[in-house]
């Protein structure tokens, strides 16, 4: 095909299935931007309104980079907002290597707006109470931090930096921001106290929790497998008494005086942690010998998972 000839195609009218084809990809693009850009605000909200009401106020620190910048902020005179854009930095150079322009865009922004908050936003001063501050200030820190992942950024590089380091020596992230957070606990305790090291174990311990809790989800997803000779029976157990979505596809049995029995059909669905008992109690009616696997999903979308099949569609 000639140059002149591929101009001609590229510059012929699009057809109105091109046209709401385009519209449609911009319009779910422009929801995308949208919803990153909410979580991301309510990232840096939860996260500042935990260092100015509880982390600051009582001189505790954190693990990962916020965790530095805290400490840095105890033996130096520079102020806490500056330290966290300086203790950042490196880690948003790698993660502009490592994950890209976008990421390295919203985690800029991210922190930008974070240091910003903790600087001019004035959060009331919640709690004395030691144990207090570290349970509630790390719950609303690891909050701010798993939404602002949800939004596709992070407000402490971290995980950014153990990312990289993974790919580049090996190990797991969990493994390298442990070995992290080590450090950091033991320069604490050996500068400030062993006490304040132990509280801020507590409230590093908060945060990654909650993190989990907000990036994974409120609710967990067991993907189950299930291998029947039943299979026609349970899958309609399924999809009309539990009203969730069944995938089928054929399968061999790897048993028998012949090595294999004759094919079925394997059914693979996913429910939440707590129809897994229902889902058993009533495989089990149906085929007391049925084989089923069970796997944990940390998320779902799309299918039946999370809107239920009506009866009677």
């Amino acid at each position: 095909m000639t140059q002149s000839s591929q101009q001609t195609i590229s510059k012929r009218p699009l057809t109105n299935y091109e046209r709401a084809k385009a519209y449609r990809q911009r319009k779910i693009s422009f929801q995308s931007l949208l919803k990153d850009i909410f979580l991301m605000i309510i990232g840096i909200s939860s996260a500042a309104f935990a260092l100015k009401s509880f982390l600051l106020p009582s001189n505790f620190i954190d693990g990962g980079a916020t965790g530095i910048a805290l400490l840095l902020g105890e033996i130096t005179s520079l102020q806490f907002p500056v330290l966290l854009l300086l203790v950042n930095a490196p880690f948003v150079f790698f993660g502009y290597h490592t994950l890209g322009r976008t990421f390295f865009i919203k985690t800029t922004l991210a922190i930008i707006g974070l240091a910003l908050a903790t600087a001019f936003i004035n959060f009331p001063h919640v709690t004395n109470d030691k144990l207090l501050v570290a349970s509630f200030g790390g719950f609303f820190l690891g909050a701010g931090i798993g939404f602002a992942i949800r939004g596709g950024s992070v407000i402490d590089g971290t995980e950014v930096l153990a990312l990289y380091l993974s790919k580049k020596i090996g190990g797991s992230v969990g493994d390298i921001i442990l070995v992290i957070n080590v450090v950091v606990f033991s320069v604490a305790a050996y500068i400030l106290s062993i006490d304040t090291a132990l509280y801020a174990l507590i409230t590093y311990l908060a945060a990654a929790k909650t993190v989990d809790f907000v990036v994974e989800g409120i609710e967990e997803y067991t993907g189950v497998t299930i291998v029947s000779s039943h299979s026609a029976e349970i899958n309609e157990m399924i999809t009309q008494q539990l009203g969730r979505g069944v995938t089928n596809y054929k399968g061999k049995g790897g048993f028998g005086t012949q090595g294999h029995s004759k094919e079925k059909d394997i059914l693979y669905t996913v429910v939440t942690r707590l129809e897994i008992s229902s889902l058993k109690t009533e495989v089990h009616k149906i085929d007391p010998y049925a084989f089923m696997v069970m796997n944990s999903i940390k998320d779902v979308k799309g299918g039946l998972i999370k809107k239920r099949r009506l009866k009677g569609n």
